[in-house]
């Protein structure tokens, strides 16, 4: 464990949003100016394939990542700002459940994105 893939972990750890590879890059080169952007890739890798790290590739097209030792959630991609937004609803839960079971499954996983764009009142 090099340390900088240590400060990446930190970077990630600290995270309060799912930032792509290049915010990664640039949060952890301000914490220690070796960090290179091709250490941050091979980093988030390593971290993906092990089941560390979660990818998202939501819409926007830039993959995102968030801890996966985290509470299950869901998210809600406000497009206009391209914000994310983790939530959770037992409603929506039970509801996907139910849904699975009434077709004769149970669910294994699941994601759930909603893309909104604030109402125009």
């Amino acid at each position: 464990m090099t340390e900088q893939r240590k400060v990446i972990l930190r970077v990630l750890a600290n995270a309060d949003d799912h930032p792509d590879a290049n915010e990664l890059y640039h949060r952890a080169y301000a914490l220690d100016g070796s960090v290179s952007l091709s250490t941050v890739y091979r980093t988030l890798r390593l971290l993906a394939d092990r089941g560390a790290i979660q990818r998202h590739a939501f819409e926007e097209g830039r993959a995102r990542f968030d801890n996966a030792d985290r509470e299950h959630h869901d998210h809600l991609i406000a497009i206009d700002p391209g914000q994310v937004i983790e939530f959770r609803s037992e409603k929506i839960e039970e509801l996907q459940a139910r849904v699975a079971s009434e077709l004769g499954y149970e669910i294994v996983r699941h994601k759930l994105e909603l893309y909104v764009r604030k109402s125009r009142d």
